[in-house]
């Protein structure tokens, strides 16, 4: 299984209070770049339009870290597709692998927030056609260097090609969910990998979501062994269980409030929280054994093939992040990866015994 992380580069919501976006930047490719030395094997980066996220040009800070790296895989986490223009968002991350040597991936989504979607002249009834329209157009362009295209909400292409092409035959694009079941289906029926994004309640209740998810893959004639599955939850390690709930709980609970208010979720309290980050909550915060032994568990549920944190989130100071990043690939991968192998060898064990 990959482990990695996830961000939107937080700031702080009020305009020159806080780390400045340029500082917030910086440190964001310093932690890319210790992601990758301590091992991980993914860094996700999301795409925001407002005040309190530094990140709106995900492939920009990206290519900036592949000049700082060598073998982490470099995603959006996400890119929000349903605003921008597929040509242009294939064209950046072709660069971006160009870059990387071959380590970019897009992950796509309709996006979580709406901000985008005034400000690139959209309007929001068509969100679901016009997601639909350009992802169809996105796979048309990574499948074929000349395309021809036309839909209802962008003018037609005729025989034009896109360039530049990246190093990979075919740039991985995946698709992120949040918990949608018609979201999950075409994902399947297009047999392309899954990000599900589970940020409260039990997340063993979002497994029927995996199975939907194999079971129509299967029948639009996709392997499911094939396709590729990951979480995507919010987490932190520190030395002690304890130390990381009192560091990741202010800024983790000022985000979700700020949010939640804009949303009608009622406000959260450390009782909350505490709960949250029981064995069966949807938080991944402890020591590195803690956190291990809570991935390996979700990992025996989903059947994951991949797992991104997000710890970076709110202002959360930078030097506590780069210890949880030391932890994260330190520590806690290495368990995961040890516990995950076993579960590899008993599969192929069994597997072997029911085929003899």
């Amino acid at each position: 299984m990959e482990l990695g992380l996830y961000t939107f580069a937080d700031v702080s919501p009020v305009p020159g209070q806080g780390i400045s976006p340029r500082q917030r930047l910086r440190n964001l490719v310093e932690e890319i770049k210790l992601a990758d030395e301590v091992g991980l094997d993914v860094f996700g980066l999301g795409e925001h339009h407002r005040p309190d996220y530094a990140a709106s040009a995900p492939a920009v800070v990206l290519a900036a870290a592949a000049e700082h790296t060598q073998k982490i895989r470099l995603t959006s986490a996400v890119s929000v597709l349903s605003s921008d223009d597929p040509v242009r968002v294939f064209q950046q991350f072709a660069t971006v692998d160009l870059l990387s040597g071959g380590r970019a991936e897009i992950m796509a989504g309709r996006g979580s927030f709406i901000e985008s979607f005034p400000l690139f002249g959209y309007d929001l009834k068509d969100y679901d056609t016009l997601f639909a329209e350009k992802l169809d157009l996105l796979l048309k362009i990574r499948d074929s260097e000349k395309i021809t295209w036309s839909g209802s909400l962008r003018a037609p292409i005729e025989n034009r090609g896109v360039y530049p092409r990246p190093c990979q035959g075919r740039l991985p694009i995946w698709i992120a969910v949040g918990g949608t079941p018609q979201s999950v289906v075409r994902a399947a029926q297009l047999g392309l990998p899954l990000a599900l994004a589970i940020i409260g309640g039990e997340p063993a209740r979002f497994a029927p979501l995996f199975e939907l998810y194999r079971e129509a893959a299967r029948r639009s004639g996709h392997d499911p062994a094939r396709l590729a599955t990951s979480i995507n939850v919010h987490g932190f390690v520190a030395e002690t269980t304890e130390k990381a709930a009192d560091i990741f709980y202010a800024p983790q609970a000022e985000v979700m409030d700020r949010i939640g208010r804009e949303r009608g979720w009622g406000p959260t309290n450390r009782a909350h929280f505490d709960q949250a980050r029981s064995p069966r909550g949807a938080l991944f915060v402890g020591n590195p054994e803690t956190v291990a032994e809570k991935i390996v568990a979700h990992h025996k549920i989903f059947g994951n093939d991949r797992f991104l944190l997000q710890m970076a989130i709110g202002e959360m100071p930078h030097d506590k992040v780069m210890k949880a990043i030391e932890l994260y690939g330190a520590k806690v991968a290495p368990l995961v990866r040890k516990e995950t192998a076993k579960e590899s060898s008993i599969d192929d064990e069994e597997t072997a015994d029911t085929t003899a």
